[in-house]
């Protein structure tokens, strides 16, 4: 049947080509070809045809079938995103010593730099001695084991990882954050990422300490739209369900990046690739921070913006910034907040050059690292699921406790990691971290379902702002308390004591949270309107009352039985 079909589709086209032939000249193309060629030509156009349609229905439907990774892939993308900008923003903190020998900036001391020796064999420290000619003529047996160069430390080293990176990212974190409620924020996200990997770059080229200070201000440009911008768009694609998980899954990126920075920038730099050195580990993290810069302006479309959470204003109602910023429990939470963040920093800052300093035999960097990616990993993905889980049955305040009890609990091992020797100073700090970690996520969770719709990033702008003004500035004062009382003192302040002081500000916001939402009952709204029966009276003024008509009695069943 469908042989005889084609049979009689192509006679047709035969005889219409045959007449259409006649009209063209005989030096037309048309008339060259034979009609069996043309005939060809016009089947070939016509499965072109088809074969396009059908890729552009297989293409749509695969698109729909896959549509559910669309969410998951997104936050993906801008996690990795996180991660590099942090792994930048972190690296000064591991390779500080490296490039401070290089560009010749912070302080100089004594150190140990023997490979054969351990610290327990030597006659003097290294520590003791506070010249270079001191320091050079220490030996044993013949070998020299001391060091007169560069630390890493000193306040040169502070400003330039705490107060240069703080002082642009927090004012450009809040014109990004104004900028986010107005304009495209795929687009924006995607410039800042650009920023903040052409500033990686540049900055494992530099050889003068004021040219890395001015690149640390670029980077924090760019990396400060990364959070207000991403924030906004996760709130819009995730429900309020799954929201704490989820910002806490993006927020990983800071300890993600963190993390890496301890392999990277202590081993990469010793295989000297290229004869690089240092420099290698900042160019191979701004070249990923490009790749995923153009994935994120290719592959990522701009969500529908959505109310969430609690938030709830009239339309006619104008919106003031100042009074959303000024509410107690914001503020609260904002102090908290800056509390906690300051002490993540100052331990952040100065953990990689602590342990060298203190342990200069045991190499903990991948021990820092299993301890910030793994451990860590677990505190932010159990604390979003916790706070998501019981916020239906204590509202925002729930995650406000989660945040109490997990810096509460994180304390006293945040100090034992500092206290102890390598072995349980690793198991302490694994457990703080475990604990510590879960509150990144859940802040902003809590914020963006306090504040409303139309002025969401900008608040997130404007917490980060201060956030990072309080947290950022105060590792500046380890340095003088160091110099003052000892290294591992000022971490006892400055790290475990910032935690236990969020600890119980968190626990005071808390109390200015809302609870849970009263569950309203459901109403069928296609129900026909029901009717009060006291608002109708009879002809006498009555109530009307229903009476049943009034039928004779019936006769007795049995009076005409034949029984």
């Amino acid at each position: 049947m469908e042989t005889t079909r084609n049979s009689i589709r192509r006679n047709l086209l035969r005889a219409r080509v045959q007449r259409l032939s006649a009209f063209y000249p005989t030096n037309s193309k048309l008339a060259d070809k034979s009609v069996d060629c043309a005939i060809a030509d016009i089947f070939a156009d016509k499965r072109d045809s088809y074969n396009s349609r059908y890729q552009a229905k297989m293409l749509h439907w695969i698109m729909q079938k896959s549509a559910f990774l669309y969410k998951p892939y997104a936050l993906a993308l801008m996690s990795v995103g996180y991660i590099v900008a942090e792994l930048g923003h972190f690296l000064i903190g591991v390779t500080s010593k490296a490039v401070a020998e290089n560009l010749h900036y912070g302080d100089i001391s004594c150190q140990f730099n023997s490979t054969t020796l351990t610290v327990a064999e030597l006659p003097v420290p290294c520590e003791s001695a506070k010249n270079s000619t001191y320091c050079q003529s220490l030996e044993l047996n013949g070998s020299y084991y001391c060091e007169w160069n560069y630390n890493g430390l000193g306040l040169d080293y502070q400003i330039l990882a705490g107060p240069s990176f703080i002082a642009v990212y927090t004012i450009v974190g809040i014109i990004l954050g104004v900028a986010a409620d107005k304009y495209n924020r795929v687009k924006l996200l995607t410039v800042c990422t650009v920023i903040f990997s052409v500033a990686i770059i540049l900055s494992g080229a530099v050889f003068e300490y004021w040219q890395l200070v001015i690149l640390r201000m670029l980077l924090a440009a760019g990396e400060a739209g990364c959070n207000p911008l991403a924030t906004g768009l996760l709130s819009d694609w995730f429900s309020e369900e799954r929201r704490g998980l989820v910002m806490s899954i993006f927020n990983w990126g800071i300890y993600g990046g963190y993390g890496i920075a301890f392999p990277v920038g202590r081993y990469i730099p010793s295989l000297n690739v290229w004869d690089l050195g240092w420099r290698i580990c900042y160019y191979e993290a701004g070249v990923l921070g490009l790749i995923i810069a153009a994935l994120t302006g290719l592959s990522l479309t701009e969500p529908k913006r959505k109310t969430i959470g609690e938030e709830s204003t009239n339309d006619g109602e104008r919106l003031s910034v100042w009074k959303v910023l000024l509410q107690p429990r914001i503020v609260l939470l904002c102090l908290a907040a800056s509390i906690r963040h300051s002490g993540g920093l100052c331990f952040a800052y100065n953990c990689d050059l602590y342990y060298r300093d203190y342990f200069p035999d045991y190499d903990l960097g991948w021990w820092l690292f299993a301890v910030t990616i793994v451990i860590g990993s677990l505190g932010v993905v159990v604390g979003g699921l916790i706070s998501d889980k019981i916020v239906a049955k204590m509202g925002i305040r729930s995650r406000v406790a989660c945040l109490a009890i997990s810096q509460l609990i994180a304390t006293p091992f945040a100090f034992g990691s500092v206290y102890f020797n390598p072995l349980w100073a690793m198991i302490t700090l694994g457990i703080s971290y475990f604990f510590a970690e879960m509150w990144f996520g859940i802040v902003f969770a809590v914020v963006v379902e306090i504040v409303p719709l139309k002025l969401r990033s900008t608040t997130v702008g404007v917490f980060l702002f201060v956030m990072n003004n309080i947290g950022g500035n105060l590792p500046i004062l380890v340095e003088p308390t160091r110099i003052a009382i000892g290294f591992r003192e000022s971490l006892y302040i400055f790290y475990a004591g910032c935690y236990g002081i969020s600890s119980i500000m968190f626990f005071f916001t808390m109390f200015l949270m809302d609870g849970p939402a009263e569950v309203e009952r459901k109403v069928d709204k296609e129900a026909p309107p029901a009717y009060d029966n006291s608002t109708f009276t009879n002809d006498d003024g009555q109530l009307p009352t229903l009476e049943l008509p009034s039928f004779p009695a019936r006769p007795p069943i049995y009076e005409h039985s034949r029984l």
